[in-house]
């Protein structure tokens, strides 16, 4: 037996990822631990947690994979800081003694919290190899071509290449300071939200707006070609040398300064939101087919922060040369430690690689799950009140009763996902025939921004007659995005559609029901899609199923189980308190059902402000 251990941390999202005989055992995220939304630090209980999955000590490790190499990152940084000078002082001196202090000597840094000896093989892969080999080798595909996308790793910030058997071959790349994902980070910071975190907010918003923009970024901002490949102008960019993305080129040339996080969100904003999403969809749907150019093949896998852009996803897998795309749920930089770990198996140790069908992931429910015991005695603990159907069925047709009649339920069930999304373990589900669904849940449950759409749930053998997909075609993950079918859609007054475009309360333009599913109908009629299987998704298809059974039905609002700046919930604790803090109606944890009462609710509003107190603004 031979266990992998894949690590990422130090920059933001850490995550442990383990990896036996070449097998995913188990992958989380350290934020859902410590309860810090994207938690940089050293992940150390995730890496107990995937110990303990596989019943392994820190003894029974045989290599550690490093998802990133630091020698080189700081080769990069000096360089560019060299580059700027004078500029960039504060930066240099902010970065400077963090480097070394502590990730200069990273290996003893990992020794240490692993308390493992100086023998302890430890294995650096670069950023984009460990990115691009966590989209391939779980990928259902013998064969295919390799796009990352994302800020910047080492000095890569886009690399392609192809995928055979048990190899990846990146065969050319963008550097640094030319990046896709810093460009689309500029904008996310210049419209008011948190770079890192905020840039699926961006994508949110841009269906309000119109591509206005766009040719002025084309114009001012960067040189780009037919493949797909382009420079940035960085006289209009402040992230080589200073503490802010943009400077004060960039705000003449748009009209103003940076919005405030927690200012009034202008059609201008909507606008460019829309102007760079519009580029963004450019220059992947161009690299995807110059990569198809070059390879020949067929299929695609992608992974990077700007593969978790199901928008541009969407649009390339329906205007692209590709037959199929598989995205790795956690495209982001958690995932590089999953990456990591494949990488030294197979390319590294040159073990042999077998396809699975769908693919390797497990539906990407790798995290912890609660035993039956477990979910009891924090129950009693509390002293709430609960019931325990008499078997699944039972459970089942209650939550769809609640589900049919408005109500609001947290599901938390089973593992725990790996990645960004909610996908039916820690979910928070509505009925997306309520008009009142979207507006609701995001002022009442999220506490979050009226205008931010929600994702359907949907049984995937009926996918295709809601939404604008062909037949069998998958997207169990949520990293695709397609057009709500015409059939499904409502026919609008020109006084509903002048109202949609102009309203300046974006709640009152999110409100207009577009479709028979309007709680999950964005106002261009898109939809950010996950298909629901009884293969990967067990109990939350046979909910899917039972809701059909009662409403004709076979879609659900599917949204994580958190609020505005908190992890997604990890254990029944978790649930339990953002259960109470919130206007939740029903909670399911396990195999035992909460239907919250007056007192509940005065003691959620009781303890409300001092449970959003805890996590910051995303």
């Amino acid at each position: 037996m031979t266990a992998i251990l894949g690590i990422s941390a130090f920059y933001h999202d850490s995550a442990a990822a383990l990896v036996v005989d070449g097998d995913i055992v188990a992958a989380a995220q350290e934020e859902r631990f410590t309860r810090k939304k994207h938690d940089p630090r050293f992940p150390g209980h995730a890496i107990q947690y995937c110990l303990d999955a596989a019943s392994l000590a820190y003894d029974d490790i045989d290599y550690v994979a490093f998802y990133e190499k630091p020698l080189r990152k700081f080769d990069r940084l000096i360089e560019t800081y060299l580059s700027f000078a004078p500029a960039g002082l504060g930066s240099f001196g902010r970065a400077i003694p963090l480097w070394l202090k502590e990730r200069l000597r990273l290996s003893d840094g990992i020794r240490e919290g692993l308390k493992a000896s100086k023998r302890l093989p430890l294995v650096f892969t670069e950023h984009h190899e460990s990115h691009a080999a966590s989209a391939f080798y779980p990928s259902p595909y013998e064969e295919a071509a390799i796009l990352t996308l994302d800020g910047v790793g080492e000095w890569s910030t886009t690399t392609c290449g192809y995928g055979r058997g048990n190899k990846i071959h990146l065969t050319h790349q963008l550097r640094f300071p030319h990046s896709l994902g810093l460009l689309y980070s500029a904008f996310t910071y210049y419209c008011g939200f948190r770079v890192n975190s905020g840039e699926y907010k961006l994508m949110g918003l841009a269906p309000y707006g119109r591509p206005i923009f766009r040719e002025q970024i084309y114009r001012n901002l960067l040189d780009a070609k037919a493949d797909g490949s382009f420079w940035l102008d960085m006289r209009y960019f402040n992230y080589c040398q200073g503490l802010t993305m943009t400077n004060d080129r960039f705000h003449r040339l748009f009209g103003g300064p940076p919005r405030d996080p927690e200012a009034v969100i202008e059609q201008r904003h909507m606008d460019l939101a829309a102007s760079i999403q519009a580029v963004t969809e450019e220059l992947v749907l161009n690299m995807g087919r110059e990569l198809f150019r070059r390879t020949g093949l067929k299929n695609l896998v992608m992974a990077g922060g700007v593969a978790l852009n199901c928008v541009a996803n969407g649009r390339l897998l329906r205007e692209g040369p590709f037959d199929s795309i598989w995205v790795q749920p956690a495209a982001g930089d958690a995932g590089g430690s999953l990456g990591a770990a494949l990488f030294t198996w197979h390319q590294l140790l040159e073990n042999a690689r077998v396809p699975r069908a769908g693919d390797s992931q497990r539906g990407s429910l790798l995290g912890p799950a609660s035993t039956p015991e477990e979910v009891l005695q924090f129950l009693e603990s509390t002293g709430a009140e609960y019931r325990r159907p008499a078997n699944e069925q039972a459970l089942l047709d209650e939550v769809s009763a609640l589900l049919s009649s408005g109500k609001i339920v947290g599901w938390c069930h089973g593992a725990m996902e790996f990645g960004p999304r909610s996908l039916g373990a820690r979910s928070i589900l509505g009925d997306p025939r309520s008009p009142a669904m979207q507006a609701t849940m995001n002022l009442r449950i999220k506490f979050r921004e009226s205008f931010r759409p929600f994702a359907p749930c949907v049984l995937a053998e009926h996918a295709h007659e809601w939404f604008e997909l062909e037949p069998g075609q998958e997207s169990p993950y949520m990293l695709m995005v397609a057009p709500i079918a015409s059939s499904r859609r409502t026919e609008l007054t020109p006084a509903d559609l002048e109202h949609m475009r102009t309203a300046p309360d974006l709640r009152e333009r999110v409100n207009v029901p577009r479709s028979t599913i309007p709680a999950v109908t964005h106002v261009d009629y898109s939809a950010r899609i996950q298909t629901v299987d009884q293969t990967r998704h067990g109990r939350f298809y046979r909910l899917l199923e039972t809701f059909y059974r009662d409403t004709g039905c076979p879609v659900l609002v599917n949204t994580s189980f958190n609020v505005r700046g908190e992890p997604i919930v990890c254990t029944p604790a978790d649930a339990y308190r953002c259960f109470i803090s919130t206007d939740m109606d029903a909670l399911v944890l396990d195999d035992v059902l909460l239907v919250k009462d007056t007192s509940d609710r005065a003691a959620g509003d009781a303890m409300r402000a001092a449970y959003l107190e805890q996590f910051q603004l995303d």
